[in-house]
């Protein structure tokens, strides 16, 4: 229940309706800006509204059938409830004797609205790919209310973006795209969109924060916002104090499904480079370079002498990508590439998949200490690739035998007969690792029996001698890390720094 709701029906509106005067006349006569906001917010709403559009689909969604199974199923209560009657006769009279029968349930549609909005007056608009995910039926609703269908021009599900096409019934009002990286925190913005299906609803609020990485999909790179943003919300624009769209209303963290403040939009010098694909392709076309990435950590920035830690760890190269031909190593680290500096690896496959297939470009990278640059040719990046598998292991058989003990692990020879019981690959060389000591760094830093030791500070190693051997040596150099080339059974490899102390 509202607290609307809850007002009116206990009588308590006026004296609701008199204590929020009340804070407002004090909040007001102390902080008189900060209670009506920029002057310009009702400037840029006038101009831009018309505009931004709702967006309703329709989809058929399958019925579930059989032993009262599906939406229409009777609700199963407790024993003895003075509910049960009540269900008993409502159910025998909308359904007949014994409830909902298998096959009673027919396929049925169900409606959504999101939001979206106009960039070219001939009838293009941008929303969020799962306004539109899976509908039947695609409507563009404007801001008079006129209601015409959409087609499909394209999508692209790793940012969440689509772009729809209507033939206008009349003239149009269009909004261009902003420079979201000239966005500074603090700054206010403006959201425009369908909130619970309401309607064209304007709400307010600052940018909370920049390059946000909620783990939602590759390419995070939210702004966050304190503007109300609430189920209905999604992909309509966040605008600046210009009328310029920096953002796409995307998603919100919330417990109930309203806004608490948290919400995210995708910026739009993404948005931007996404529609303009979509558009001329129908599909998008990222650049790939063909690597492996991965964290660099203090460990293994000291083993690797980077400082201070930063870039984004070459943990693989694929044979057919376009890194390999232009020598980048596993073991390097990328700190620029086209110009742009690299912090941590999100930056680089943004960087990437943002960059033109075919383009040559700069990768400066530090190897042994030193930076080099490579020219490389960008390729393109394949996104009906099927997942990666994941790096689970099928349970070997117990204790196998032990050559040596180094830093927490079992290690032993690669033989053929370990290969098979443990299923790794012919073409993955090095030391297998065959246990591991629960108390040791390896174990925290998940090493796992079934693993191959391929490089021991950048160094092959053939045998379990050679890992003792070199860990020995590192102790004597006063080392305190030591950089181990990890390969799983399937030959995909990562760097593991493990402490030597």
């Amino acid at each position: 229940m509202t607290v609307a709701t809850y007002a009116s029906r206990h009588r308590l509106r006026p004296l609701l309706a008199a204590a929020c005067l009340g804070a407002a006349t004090v909040l007001g006569s102390a902080f008189p800006a900060l209670a009506r906001g920029p002057d310009g917010i009702a400037d840029v709403a006038e101009k831009v509204i018309d505009a931004v559009v709702n967006i309703s689909t329709t989809q058929t969604v399958e019925a579930k059938g059989g032993s009262g199974e599906g939406r229409g199923a009777m609700p199963q209560l407790p024993p003895g409830s003075p509910f049960e009657d009540f269900f008993d006769d409502f159910f025998k009279n909308h359904r007949g004797q014994g409830g909902p029968r298998s096959g009673d349930m027919q396929p049925h549609k169900t409606n959504s609205l999101g939001s979206g909005f106009i960039i070219d007056t001939s009838g293009i608009v941008v929303t969020n790919n799962h306004v539109i995910a899976d509908a039947d039926e695609i409507n563009v609703i404007l801001n008079d209310g006129t209601k015409i269908k959409a087609d499909i021009v394209g999508v692209d599900k790793k940012t969440d973006l689509a772009v729809l096409k209507f033939k206008p019934p009349h003239p149009l009002i269009a909004v261009k795209f902003g420079d979201s990286d000239k966005l500074r925190l603090g700054e206010w913005v403006i959201a425009i969109g369908n909130p619970f299906s309401l309607g064209g609803t304007v709400t307010a609020g600052i940018v909370s924060a920049r390059n946000r990485d909620i783990a939602a999909g590759p390419y995070d790179n939210y702004i966050q916002t304190d503007a109300a943003i609430n189920r209905g919300n999604s992909g309509g624009p966040l605008f600046n104090l210009d009328g310029d769209v920096i953002g796409v209303n995307t998603l919100i963290i919330s417990p109930t499904g309203g806004s608490i403040g948290i919400g995210f939009a995708v910026p739009s010098r993404t948005v931007a480079g996404v529609v303009d694909q979509l558009r001329q392709f129908g599909e998008l076309r990222r650049g790939w370079l063909g690597v492996r990435i991965q964290q660099v950590t203090d460990e293994i920035a000291e083993s690797l002498n980077v400082k201070p830690a930063r870039g984004a760890l070459i943990a693989g190269v694929d044979d057919k990508g376009p890194a390999k031909p232009a020598g980048i190593e596993p073991g390097d680290v990328v700190v620029k590439f086209d110009g742009k500096d690299i912090k941590e690896p999100k930056d680089l496959s943004r960087v990437v998949a943002d960059s033109a297939v075919g383009k040559e470009v700069d990768v400066v990278i530090i190897r042994k200490g030193e930076e080099q640059t490579k020219r490389v040719t960008l390729g393109r990046l394949e996104d009906n690739d099927k997942p990666q598998p994941a790096n689970a292991k099928s349970a070997p058989e117990p204790e196998k035998p032990v050559t040596q003990k180094a830093l927490g692990l079992d290690l032993a020879n690669l033989s053929k007969d370990l290969r098979g019981r443990y299923k790794i690959k012919d073409t993955v060389k090095g030391v297998l690792v065959t246990g591991v000591d629960a108390a040791s760094d390896a174990a925290e830093k998940r090493l796992s029996a079934g693993d191959v030791i391929v490089e021991v500070a950048q160094e092959a190693v053939a045998n379990a001698a050679d890992i003792k051997k070199r860990v020995d040596q590192l102790k004597k150099d006063g080392k305190k890390s030591v950089l181990l080339l990890v390969s799983n059974a399937d030959g995909e490899l990562r760097f593991v720094a493990l402490s030597v102390q």
